[in-house]
């Protein structure tokens, strides 16, 4: 099988925060497999900002670093010193003027401008405003927000509101490398394209959803971020939402942009308020090789908690009564992230009781090894009567579609010529995020009331046991956190 590359057209694009370390380990290096896929035109700039002062010649080193260092497989040195020379640097102040005039001149009139803000939240509406001031803004412009898209819904309707003031909705990109993920969008493929899944997808035959988002390190530098953040914010908010909506949203009219966020608004607007005992927030503990979460937050009466798991539900005609479950944290026993759909058993098992108890479990694996599994019983092989055994129908990218899954773009490559493209499938819209933290707030507002301390797990455990209990007293086990 041979994959197309669809080359985008001539842009422009502006880094703000082009010496960071966001564009040092994921944008520049991204771009550079797109340019060696063919993907960007011979015409296409990229241009670096930030307030540092490095020369183009010096900045072309630090990218040539920077891709060195994270572009290791087959890469090429020669297509790498023709993507170096499409490279510039311009020093700006973001809140004054310096720089700017700089910039109009480099940026050309007849291209796609495109503004990716790798920067702090408290900057965008200054940039927005500059880039307006001073005729960089366009028809053709799109910017690209990263997250985090406030910290509660007046932050976010305020960033929102600021935004909007310069740029309408549709060339607003807010970016969620979740979504870029080959594995998410082949789960649309997967429900949307096959007549196989969609009639199963309700909770007449699926007993329960769980999604898991796992890390192995800590917070390490991000403490004193993290710290005024935590778990749900910095991932159940926005990473592992998305991937619900995903999951449970209802077939969209066509595969557009705002017919699809349509339908996972529509998921957001129909989740229940979460009750206090269906929540377990954790904290790590050191164990003498790591240190503790406080520790690495520097804040020794830190409340604040690296894991946290959640029953939800979904008050709609397809999933009432299915409950999903979301678990993620740090500093946990292996690094994966996995949506398994867990289907009910079957109505009447005519192999009787010493067949045991077997189930279809669709498993979808972002990380590592993207791929899916479909788990089906059959019979054991061999004489001996009717023992039933569980298999999986493997669809593990990298073997079922050979060299092809091995060079599919990473997300932010993915996304970032999506940008060019014009094509907002894959971003979030404004609303969304707005209904999405109107959820969230009365959540933490209850923990934060109550005055709740995290409960201490081990470092390379599961998290704390109260999550474990969370499922059990349901009948019901968390699947095994496993590379």
């Amino acid at each position: 099988m041979v994959s197309r590359v669809i080359p985008v057209d001539p842009f422009d694009l502006v880094i703000f925060g082009g010496t960071g370390d966001l564009a040092r380990r994921k944008i520049l290096p991204g771009l550079f497999r797109r340019y060696m896929a063919g993907q960007m035109p011979e015409t296409a700039r990229v241009i670096g900002a930030s307030r540092s002062e490095p020369s183009d010649a010096e900045y072309r080193d630090f990218v040539r670093a920077a891709v060195e260092e994270f572009v290791t497989e087959d890469r090429d040195d020669a297509a790498l010193s023709q993507f170096l020379e499409r490279l510039h640097f311009v020093s700006i102040d973001a809140k004054g003027e310096g720089g700017w005039a700089q910039l109009a001149d480099l940026v050309r009139d007849d291209v796609i401008h495109a503004y990716y803000f790798s920067v702090a939240p408290s900057l965008f509406g200054d940039l927005a405003e500059r880039l307006h001031k001073h005729g960089l803004a366009d028809n053709n412009t799109r910017i690209v927000v990263e997250k985090p898209f406030g910290r509660d819904l007046g932050s976010a309707k305020a960033l929102n509101a600021t935004l909007a003031q310069h740029f309408d909705e549709t060339q607003i990109y807010r970016i969620d490398h979740y979504l870029g993920k080959e594995t998410v969008q082949n789960l649309m493929a997967v429900r949307f394209g096959n007549v196989l899944f969609e009639p199963l997808w309700n909770s007449q035959y699926v007993d329960h959803i769980q999604i898991t988002v796992a890390e192995t390190v800590g917070v390490g530098g991000r403490g004193a971020y993290y710290d005024k953040s935590g778990a749900m914010r910095d991932m159940v908010q926005n990473h592992l939402m998305q991937l619900l909506c995903l999951i449970a949203m209802e077939p969209p009219s066509r595969f557009s942009p705002d017919s699809v966020r349509d339908e996972k608004l529509k998921v957001i607007r129909a989740l229940d308020p979460v009750m206090p005992h269906h929540i377990v927030r954790g904290q790590y503990d050191g164990d003498g090789d790591t240190v503790s979460y406080r520790e690495d937050a520097e804040n020794a009466r830190s409340l604040t908690e690296s894991f946290i798991a959640m029953k939800i539900n979904v008050s709609n005609w397809r999933w009432a009564g299915t409950p999903f479950y979301l678990r993620t944290g740090k500093r946990l026993k292996a690094r994966t992230s996995e949506i398994a759909v867990v289907f009910k058993d079957a109505p009447h098992s005519i192999f009787g009781e010493e067949a045991g108890r077997h189930r279809n479990i669709l498993t979808i694996r972002l990380q590592p090894n993207e791929g899916m599994t479909l788990g089906v019983t059959i019979k054991e092989p061999g004489p001996g009567g009717m023992r039933l055994i569980d298999v999986p129908l493997d669809m593990t990218f990298a073997d079922a579609l050979g060299p092809d899954a091995e060079e599919a773009p990473e997300a932010y490559e993915r996304l970032i010529m999506d940008v060019i493209r014009g094509n907002q499938t894959l971003f979030m819209r404004g609303d969304e995020v707005e209904a999405a933290w109107a959820w969230t707030d009365p959540i933490i507002e209850g923990w934060e009331g109550r005055g709740e301390a995290p409960k201490t797990y081990d470092p390379g455990s599961s998290g704390p046991e109260d999550a474990q209990m969370l499922m059990h007293r349901e009948g019901r086990r968390w699947r095994d956190i496993r590379d």
